[in-house]
């Protein structure tokens, strides 16, 4: 019965619970009893976001729950079937995106930023989050928190430092946790220290095998000391893209052989000791080689210690994710980068892909936790130092005058990361028909329940959704973005 009560849609002529009873009593079946409860009019709240940008997250026409369903198209919506508790939705607070929200914002314009991402009513409440365990191409300088002059070491990580971060990126997260202390934050590596590496630099190269055990103490330490800070660190990747050595900023290269040998031998037994609460994600990398991490998960050493599975946006499908999971069902999804940029400048197409197949794609291949890249950058697509020229941030802040402009990426993730909370569940909806995707979910707070639909189409879709034996009709305009929130 509990799984029916938050999508029951009675104005409390008859509870869920006396219906319960009555089912009992009379030997009718719950759901047929159901259908001849009288009709309500209970009330569906809707929020849209148009390709044409008329209405941007706005409060739309409401609808009314009423029995059957009459509509030529008809989105099932089924609380009783669960699948994956959601972390939440979010962005990375990239080297630039701090700098620029601590030093491109006054004090009345960032407490005003960073309440509408990270707070709730009227905020879009971020709950998950990205920082880099030193530079990534988006940093004004290349850094790691222990560097040595070429030639050095350090082993024993005596000068291992988080004092890079203490300008910006610390305050801006911490500012965030205040907001939302649900947030969770995840990071990720671009880099060994130089003196780790083959290459005895942070550009390009490979983890020397000598190196593993200081650097599993190295991301222990990186741990500990955010936690000082209060910041905890939910979960960890031991590289950032450990198939790409880019030539102008940190990367590394690590293969699934030596990925797992790290895990299972050094940071895995590390982290269990020292951090058990921070969760091992392998891969960290794009959908077109799900052979990588399915090599890691098969080292039963590493299979022990890996909590899940971190996946990009830069080749493949997202459907490689519910495949990966099909085989390891007890190990975690997470999608934890993508970016737009100038390469593809038509809004309504950016909304359409980054909705479809990130917000609705990847939570539909379990995904707990969806992240794109760049939480801000400037109207120079920066700061950032080699790598990507012409990335977007999920807003733009104008560093002559702080002006902030909202992207595609913005709302593709308000649209879910406003109505649902941390711990929600995905539940069952149907999508892909007459151009409609939806993802469905049930607050675990209060029983609400939030339904995104995209209409990809260059034409109004009309259609109705059913839960159980009711149902309300809507029409969406057309290249538009949707949520419904019902209890």
């Amino acid at each position: 019965m509990l799984a029916l009560s938050p999508a029951w849609p009675g104005d409390g002529a008859l509870r869920p619970s006396s219906l319960q009873t009555l089912s009992r009593l009379l030997a009718i079946p719950l759901l047929a009893l159901c259908a001849l409860a009288p009709a309500s009019a209970q009330t569906v709240h809707a929020w849209i976001t148009t390709g044409d940008r008329t209405q941007l997250l706005a409060p739309a026409a409401e609808a009314k729950f009423k029995p059957g369903a009459d509509a030529a198209t008809i989105i099932e919506v089924d609380p009783r079937q669960r699948f994956q508790q959601m972390v939440g939705f979010g962005a990375a607070i990239t080297d630039a995106s701090a700098w620029l929200i601590q030093n491109k914002l006054n004090e009345q314009q960032r407490a005003a930023l960073m309440n509408e991402l990270f707070g709730r009513h009227p905020g879009i409440g971020f709950s998950f989050t990205r920082l880099t365990i030193g530079a990534s191409d988006f940093s004004r300088q290349h850094y790691s928190f222990d560097d040595m002059p070429p030639g050095q070491s350090d082993p024993e990580l005596k000068h291992f430092s988080i004092a890079p971060n203490r300008a910006d990126v610390l305050p801006v997260t911490k500012a965030a946790l205040a907001i939302n202390p649900q947030l969770r934050v995840m990071a990720s590596p671009w880099s060994a220290p130089g003196w780790m590496k083959t290459t005895d630099s942070l550009i390009q190269g490979t983890l020397k095998p000598e190196a593993f055990a200081p650097f599993a103490h190295y991301l222990s330490r990186y741990i500990s000391a955010y936690a000082q800070e209060g910041v905890p660190i939910y979960a960890l990747t031991l590289q950032n893209e450990p198939h790409f050595e880019p030539k102008d900023y940190p990367g590394m290269r690590v293969d699934p052989a030596k990925r797992a040998a790290f895990i299972g031998g050094h940071l895995g037994p590390l982290l269990a000791k020292e951090h058990p609460q921070t969760r091992i994600l392998d891969w960290d990398h794009n959908w077109d080689e799900p052979g990588s991490p399915a090599d890691v998960l098969k080292d039963p050493l590493a299979y022990k210690y890996v909590s899940g599975v971190a996946w990009h946006c830069y080749g493949g499908d997202v459907r490689v994710q519910a495949a990966l999971h099909d085989r390891w069902p007890d190990k975690e999804t997470y999608f934890t980068e993508c970016s737009g940029g100038k390469w593809a400048p038509n809004w309504s197409d950016n909304l359409q892909h980054f909705t479809r197949t990130l917000v609705i794609g990847a939570t539909r291949g379990w995904a707990k936790g969806v992240l794109v890249w760049n939480l801000a950058l400037d109207e120079h697509d920066g700061p950032h130092l080699g790598g990507c020229k012409d990335c977007r941030g999920v807003v733009t802040i104008d560093s002559r005058d702080g002006r902030i402009t909202r992207n595609e990426e913005y709302y593709a993730l308000a649209h879910a990361s406003r109505f649902v909370r941390p711990g929600a569940q995905r539940i069952a909806s149907t999508s892909g028909y007459d151009q409609l995707d939806t993802v469905a979910f049930r607050n675990a707070d209060d029983g609400s329940l939030a339904l995104l639909v995209t209409n990809s189409a260059q034409a109004p879709r009309r259609f109705a959704v059913r839960v159980g034996q009711r149902s309300f009709d809507y029409t969406l305009p057309a290249a538009s973005v949707a949520t419904f929130t019902w209890k």
